[in-house]
């Protein structure tokens, strides 16, 4: 038990484990940034655009609610809410543009990091052909 417990402990605190722990709580605080910027920015103004038409409320019928006497529903009816599928698949694609562009933006930082000058190393035959020059000086 000892020796399972060490063998998870070594696990637990390997890097790669920690480093994913942060990228899961990092993407959920991403994931709430999207779905707000969906929700309270994006679909305000597609609902402008197509004169608010709210695909939500969309379904086709199947089967409708079966009632009583008394009008209360003895049985569900039976719909296909393609409405919510098609918002479904707008925030999907809104969701995954703005992680396509935070990608993006950091790939273009990280690119322009990479690009930065760095101290610049001589290759080792001129090395060796400056030391031989050198030699050849000193001794005349």
């Amino acid at each position: 038990m000892k020796n399972l417990f060490q063998e998870f402990k070594t696990f637990a605190l390997r890097g790669n484990v920690i480093d994913l722990a942060v990228g899961v709580i990092i993407g959920a605080a991403f994931g709430k940034i999207t779905t707000s910027l969906v929700t309270n920015i994006f679909t305000p103004i597609l609902s402008l655009l197509t004169g608010g038409v709210d695909f939500t409320n969309r379904i086709w019928t199947l089967r409708g609610p079966e009632l009583n006497e008394v009008g209360d529903v003895v049985r569900e009816g039976v719909v296909i809410s393609y409405g919510l599928f098609i918002q479904s698949m707008i925030d999907f694609v809104i969701i995954a543009f703005a992680i396509f562009l935070f990608i993006k933006a950091i790939n273009t930082m990280q690119r322009k990091e990479e690009e930065k000058p760095g101290p610049t190393t001589k290759p080792k035959d001129i090395e060796l052909l400056e030391e031989i020059r050198d030699t050849l000086k000193a001794k005349n």
